[in-house]
């Protein structure tokens, strides 16, 4: 198909149609039997023409470019027309060239639906868009870019302007969407009119963005805003130029407002909830010219229904608060930024200072108030910092850890609260929870509260131990570590408002300890814990030591065991172990390296240590051990119950024998038949006058009797117990006669007298004002039937002299 443009003479416009830049002529411009890969029709002239490929929208694009002189003659003011008619689908841009005096001001006014202000390089849905530049002498100044639906209803400008049209090839755009009128000089560089009808929210962006703005300029944005609407502005970037003279600055002209206009730097927090409309100005300076910087700003204005609380304020007291922070914040902060579009939520320390972040800080009161629909999109994060210098100060102070009652009170969730605990060389933190005891997070025993501890021990920023994560409920108690601590709570839904009245985490600062950190485990009876080395992820540091402590419960059995049965690493240098010793006497210490086998299951019946000392490993090897410790009742053992009904049989027919035997002797009044115990001391310490001749003058050592098993035992022993022993055979002693006897050895050493089946150990022997002889009573027939008299005696049935005569009624 062919095309045939007619330009007229007094239009004043040049149409131009080149190659697409960036892609390969493959299609060119057929006029007059001469191909060619770029036309240009100037005014007054009529050309037909056509293409040489099917798609031409795909290689070729065209530009409509009018001039319009303001200077030398009148201005043809009014709407502005896409001119000429009946030109080829092609990508084309429209561009006015109006020049105009800088005494008087041009004015860009936009039909409805108004635009929108883009960032450079951002493209518009549907593809149409607008470019506005300020020509000032020789200078030209891009006011911005913009698309279609937006709220700039008007652009004023000093001089003369170069606005572009932009539209794709299949676009149904037919009326260039603007007019322009003559103003009088508006003695600044542009005025950017924004209406905005409803709640809103618009981005706007100094001119030249994101290179500098015109030294030493001034321009203004208005914005037109209903009396019953809220507006407020904020700074996502600037940056500032190196001013020689005057001060780059933002002024305020807001109606009823007595400081008009109100100044403020670039830098501060921007007037916010702002009733009704309002201008915003942007200053300048003169700039160094060795280093002139740059001055850009983006900023946003977000227009609201005034909210039906803005007057309620909420007292947040830290006046007696140290070395503490509170921001009140957006979900997400401060990694997430949120989208322009999205709605707003405004924390106010006054009616007019409110930003979307407002950090408050200790020793002072505030009373702030929210410009907010919804509260719960926005989140609390306190910091808190607990310093020891010197320890004999300190360490007599416990700190509590729990969370003010400032920050509780308040209508917002509470996301993190973080206590930075700093100490000095030899001085440890403790960290206890007496009451609530904490339970370590693991997969197989996760944390189900409102809100978890995330603890970790550094000591310089390369090497930091996560020691893990906790929440209340547990068997820990106490953990202890050598190196600054930071705590960090972090909350999971509403109900930490309830749980958070019983916090019970405290801290001391104790004297050095050796491991590195050290836990301190006492479980409820029948509990089962789960405990893991720090740093479960990355695996245990070289050459750290931890420990923990377990306290079995009375009545408790302890059962430990270890969730794989070897460490899993090579040690590069040094040596990885695995210590388990019981607190009790005697107690053996369990010991294993990197290289063998872990402890077997156990049970154990005392309070225990587990410790775990790492080596170097080889790379890409990491120590992470976990363990679990269960608790259940003692179980008496049935053998020790048989035992020890079988013991006391034993000893209730024993004592049997021995009553029966006593009644015997007093029926049958025989002599007794004695022996003498060259073991036994006849003289009892403190009762010297029992015995007034020395042992060599007195009858102490006579016999009275003899026992005839005693004395004839040795042909017994000869004869295997065959033959009968000879009777009535005195054998003198021939012994050494001292001036003291022996001493009795202790009991267990007694030959002559036969231990019970009870286990338990006898009481020791005490000095008695018995004489300390052995006797044994002759049974009535002994001599009739010797073997049953050596059967007998060979059970004990001895009783000291004095007391048969207690019992018998007998005086020597």
């Amino acid at each position: 198909a062919s095309f045939t443009i007619s330009i007229r003479k007094v239009d004043n416009i040049t149409v131009t149609i080149k190659p697409r830049p960036g892609v390969s002529v493959n299609c060119h411009i057929h006029v007059k039997n001469v191909i060619q890969s770029e036309l240009k029709i100037k005014p007054g002239e009529t050309v037909t023409f056509k293409f040489t490929c099917r798609t031409p929208e795909k290689y070729l694009i065209m530009e409509i470019q009018k001039n319009i002189d303001c200077v030398s003659g009148p201005c043809p003011f009014g709407d502005v027309h896409l001119y000429p008619s009946g030109l080829p689908r092609l990508n084309r841009t429209f561009i006015w060239d109006v020049k105009a005096s800088t005494k008087a001001g041009l004015e860009l006014k936009f039909s409805a639906p108004w635009l929108r202000q883009i960032e450079p390089g951002e493209t518009c849905p549907d593809f149409v868009s607008y470019n506005i530049n300020s020509c000032i002498d020789t200078a030209t100044v891009n006011i911005g870019t913009f698309c279609r639906n937006g709220s700039v209803s008007r652009v004023k400008l000093l001089g003369g302007v170069i606005m572009s049209l932009h539209l794709p090839w299949d676009s149904p755009v037919t009326t260039s969407g603007f007019n322009i009128a003559n103003r009088a000089s508006i003695k600044r560089l542009c005025i950017i009119e924004s209406i905005l009808k409803g709640e809103s929210s618009i981005t706007l962006m100094s001119p030249n963005y994101p290179l500098g703005f015109p030294e030493d300029e001034l321009m203004t944005w208005q914005f037109v805003i209903p009396s019953n609407m809220r507006a407020s502005v904020f700074f996502h970037n600037y940056s500032l130029s190196n001013c020689e003279r005057k001060e780059e600055r933002v002024e305020y002209y807001i109606p009823g407002s007595l400081s008009n206009p109100e100044v403020f730097k670039l830098s501060d927090s921007q007037p916010a909830n702002i009733p009704g409309s309002f201008n915003m100005s942007l200053q300048g300076c003169d700039q160094d010219a060795q280093n002139p910087g740059i001055l850009r700003l983006l900023f946003q204005v977000v227009v609201q229904h005034p909210q039906v609380d803005e007057n309620v304020t909420h007292l947040v007291d830290l006046g007696k608060e140290w070395n503490m922070t509170v921001t009140i914040h957006f979900e997400g902060w401060p990694s997430r930024v949120p989208v322009m579009s999205e709605p707003i939520c405004l924390i106010c320390k006054d009616p007019r200072t409110c930003d979307r972040v407002l950090t408050l800080v200790s020793g002072a009161v505030y009373k702030i108030s929210f410009v907010c629909k919804d509260l719960s999109r926005l989140r609390i994060t306190a910091e808190k910092s607990i310093s020891c210098v010197d320890l004999r100060w300190c360490q007599k102070k416990i700190y509590s850890l729990s969370v003010p009652k400032a920050i509780t009170q308040l209508p917002i969730q509470l996301h993190k609260f973080i206590w930075k605990l700093l100490a000095p060389d030899l001085i440890n933190i403790e960290i206890t929870s007496p009451s609530l005891k904490l339970q370590q997070h693991v997969p197989e025993q996760m944390c189900n509260t409102s809100y978890s501890y995330g603890i970790v021990s550094t000591a310089n920023p390369e090497t930091e131990l996560n020691v893990g994560v906790f929440c209340p409920g547990g068997s820990i108690e106490k953990i202890q570590m050598r190196n600054n601590v930071t705590i960090s709570l972090k909350t999971f839904g509403k109900g930490f408002l309830n749980e958070s009245k019983h916090q019970d985490l405290k801290m001391s600062f104790v004297p050095h300890i050796k491991d590195e950190c050290s836990f301190t485990v006492n479980p409820d009876p029948k509990a089962k814990v789960y405990l893991q080395t720090p740093n479960w992820r990355y695996g245990l540091p070289p050459y750290i030591s931890i420990s923990w402590y377990v306290i079995v419960p009375s009545k408790q059995v302890a059962r430990l065991a270890f969730s794989k049965d070897r460490m899993g690493i090579a040690c590069e240098t040094g040596r990885a172990y695995v210590n388990i010793k019981e607190e009790t006497r005697g107690a053996e210490e369990t010991v294993r390296r990197e290289d063998e086998l872990l402890p077997m299951p156990r049970n154990m019946y005392h309070d225990f240590w587990v410790n775990i000392s790492n080596c170097k490993p080889m790379d890409k090897m990491q120590l992470a051990l976990q363990f679990q410790v269960t608790f259940s009742e003692k179980q008496i053992d049935l053998g020790v119950i048989l035992a020890v009904v079988a013991g006391a049989g034993v000893l209730a027919a024993i004592g049997l024998t021995v009553c029966c035997v006593k009644k015997k002797k007093k029926k049958s009044q025989n002599p007794m038949v004695g022996v003498y115990n060259t073991n036994v001391n006849t003289q009892v310490p403190g009762k010297q006058g029992l015995f007034t001749k020395g042992r060599k003058n007195n009858e102490s050592h006579v016999y009275a009797v003899i026992d005839d098993a005693v004395v004839y035992g040795h042909l017994l022993k000869e004869s295997n117990g065959s033959v009968s022993p000879e009777v009535d055979v005195y054998r003198p002693f021939d012994g050494p006669v001292g001036s003291l006897p022996p001493s009795p050895p202790p009991f267990s050493f007694r030959k002559d007298i036969k231990r019970s089946s009870n286990t338990e150990e006898p009481p020791p022997l005490m000095d008695t004002d018995h004489d300390a002889y052995m006797f044994a009573h002759q049974k009535t027939g002994q001599s009739e039937d010797v073997g049953d008299t050596n059967e007998k005696n060979n059970g004990d049935t001895s009783t000291s002299l004095l007391e048969n005569k207690e019992q018998d009624g007998l005086v020597e």
